[in-house]
């Protein structure tokens, strides 16, 4: 899409063609875009409001209603904030004092829909031409936002006076630009170096006012955490997000943190929960009889510690997240499992403990080992009438298989 069509679908004729479909139906697509055709709209014009129908009706889950009025790339789609998360974003900032939020790369504008929802204003820019344009659009509702084109690097942000209720967003691009495939995603970067704006123009824009948060990926390095900062590692309903940076007025406490959200659960675990965690590891012939498994919000912030505090448990193995435990407590942001069976790993011993326990549908969870796990269920050749769920991990060094039972 071009600025050209950007106007043309968000203005007259477009608008209206856009607003006036009914919702998206793959299997009518084609026939709907024969009768638009003649109906007089103009091909180019159709296509643009079916692809906006599309990504409409995928983003209704992410960005919740407000996407039915909102102008969508799918690349821009994919890197939105979710709603939830962008609310909570916005609601760090209000709670500082502030008042005026500078959004430098806002995407096609979810952060900063939020953050006008919540009452703030919002100078919005981004690099690219056509995205500024569609976060534009999207920011029309609120008479104290706007968006335009422009680079983090370049922007005049207030000082004295006028900064103590200025605070600054960051989401700097994580892709290469131009087109990496057939469906117009761009290829995605993860090294820290690859930022733009860099990683060193983040830090520096993040000093300059007395409030500041930065978006980056989940592969943020524990090591580069800035030790006045705090970094929240956010899952949403299991899947990590984001990692977000916080400086100023809005670090809660500083250092890593976790925060574990979805429809029933809002919960963070903080480094300091960690502290002091049992180093030592389970042992195979000393196995408890629960297991445990934290969301990969905590296992990306490098918080299974506060788990076996928690849980007064024993990791499997460094990094892998398993816990072992004779405690069963029920905790928002760790799954809980009575373990029936562990033995070392092999392929002949499994297919018998399994056949033992009449076995005929396996659900697989593997991690830190490199089986597959097709593979693994014809190798098994089960025919038994009972459904079980096999953990295969490391104990220590040992590749293990458990029987467990979630609960």
């Amino acid at each position: 899409m071009d600025r050209s069509l950007v106007q043309r679908l968000t203005s007259g004729e477009g608008w209206g063609l856009l607003q006036s479909l009914p919702p998206y139906d793959a299997r009518s697509a084609l026939s709907l875009g024969a009768r638009l055709r003649d109906a007089g709209f103009a091909p180019d014009l159709i296509a643009a409001a079916l692809t906006q129908s599309e990504l409409r009706a995928r983003a209704a889950d992410k960005l919740g209603p407000s996407a039915a009025e909102m102008l969508l790339t799918r690349d821009g789609l994919e890197q939105a904030t979710r709603r939830t998360v962008a609310d909570s974003h916005a609601a760090r900032f209000v709670d500082a004092g502030v008042r005026q939020v500078h959004d430098l790369g806002c995407g096609i504008g979810s952060d900063a829909m939020a953050f006008a929802a919540a009452g703030l204003q919002v100078d919005a820019i981004d690099a690219d031409d056509v995205t500024a344009a569609i976060a534009a659009v999207n920011l029309r509702p609120w008479e104290r936002a706007r968006a335009e084109q422009g680079r983090a690097e370049d922007v005049t942000l207030p000082r004295g006076e006028a900064a103590r209720t200025t605070g600054v967003w960051l989401d700097p691009a994580r892709r290469t630009p131009g087109v990496a495939d057939v469906n117009g995603r761009t290829r995605r970067l993860f090294r820290l170096d690859e930022l733009s704006p860099s990683w060193q123009t983040v830090r520096d824009l993040a000093g300059r006012v007395p409030a500041a948060g930065a978006k980056l990926s989940p592969g943020f390095p524990h090591a580069q955490v800035p030790p006045d900062a705090e970094a929240e590692w956010t899952s949403y309903d299991g899947e990590v997000v984001e990692c977000a940076l916080w400086w100023g007025s809005l670090v809660r406490r500083t250092g890593r943190s976790a925060r574990v959200l979805g429809a029933r659960v809002d919960t963070t675990v903080h480094e300091s929960d960690a502290a002091d965690a049992d180093p030592t590891l389970a042992e195979l012939d000393r196995m408890n009889p629960y297991l445990y498994e934290p969301d990969r919000a905590i296992i990306r912030a490098g918080l299974v510690g506060a788990l076996t505090n928690a849980v007064d448990g024993r990791e499997l193995s460094p990094g892998l997240g398993y816990v072992n435990a004779a405690r069963d407590v029920r905790l928002p942001w760790a799954r809980r499992y009575a373990i029936t069976d562990v033995i070392p790993f092999n392929v002949k011993g499994l297919r018998a403990l399994l056949r033992d326990r009449d076995a005929g549908r396996v659900t697989i969870k593997k991690r830190g080992v490199t089986i597959d796990a097709d593979q693994l269920r014809r190798q098994l050749r089960l025919t038994g009438n009972q459904e079980v769920t096999i953990v295969l991990t490391r104990l220590r060094q040992t590749q293990v298989a458990l029987v467990v039972t979630p609960f």
